[in-house]
C-alpha cells in the first residue's frame, strides 16, 4: 500500500509516496503526470523516507548539493528504467540534453534510441527533483519540457547556478 505525505517548497506544494520503506513518487501538486500510478493509499503518516526526503529538499531549496539520496523504489518499464539510471548520473548544476542521454543508452545495449522517446520516458519520471529530470535540454540546449512547468525547470536551473547559458534563449 502506498503512503502519501505533503510538504511545501519554494516552488509549489509536494506530494511525497512511499511503499513504507523507499520514496516511490515525488510531484509538484497538479504537474502533468501527477501521482501517475497510484491507484490506492493510506492516510499520510510519518515515515523515514519522508525525514529523509525533507530533509534532501531542506538542502536542495537552500543552493546546496544535499549529498545524498533517500532510498529510492522507482517503477516503470525496462527502458525507463535505463533513462532513470542515466537522470541519476547527472551532477548537481550541470546538465545533458536528450540526444546525449540516447548516445549513452546506445554504449550500453548497441541501440540508439530516439531521444524523442528518451523525452517521454524522461517525463515520466516519478521522483522528479531527486531524479532530476529538470537538467535535461533539448538540442542545442533549449529549454524544453518539464512536467512541472518551464517556469519552474528554469528556477530549478537556476537554483543550482546550470541556466547562465540559459539568459539568451528564454
Amino acid at each position: 500500500m502506498t503512503v502519501l505525505h505533503h510538504c511545501a517548497s519554494p516552488l509549489g506544494a509536494l506530494t511525497l509516496a512511499s511503499d513504507g520503506e523507499a520514496l516511490t513518487g515525488l510531484w509538484f501538486d497538479g504537474q502533468r503526470w501527477y501521482a501517475e500510478g497510484l491507484t490506492g493509499y493510506e492516510p499520510e503518516k510519518e515515515l523515514p523516507v519522508f525525514q529523509q526526503t525533507e530533509a534532501w529538499l531542506a538542502a536542495y531549496f537552500e543552493g546546496r548539493d544535499p549529498g545524498f539520496t533517500p532510498p529510492l523504489h522507482l517503477e516503470g518499464s525496462a527502458f525507463r528504467q535505463r533513462v532513470w539510471a542515466q537522470l541519476k548520473k547527472i551532477p548537481y548544476g550541470q546538465t545533458v540534453t536528450y540526444g546525449e542521454i540516447a548516445d549513452a543508452l546506445a554504449l550500453e545495449s548497441g541501440h540508439r534510441p530516439a531521444p524523442r522517446a528518451v523525452g517521454g520516458a524522461v517525463g515520466h519520471n516519478p521522483v522528479s527533483l531527486i531524479v532530476p529530470c529538470h537538467r535535461v535540454l533539448g538540442a542545442g540546449g533549449r529549454l524544453t519540457g518539464y512536467a512541472g512547468g518551464l517556469e519552474r525547470k528554469l528556477a530549478l536551473l537556476r537554483l543550482e547556478g546550470a541556466a547562465d547559458f540559459l539568459q539568451n534563449k528564454t
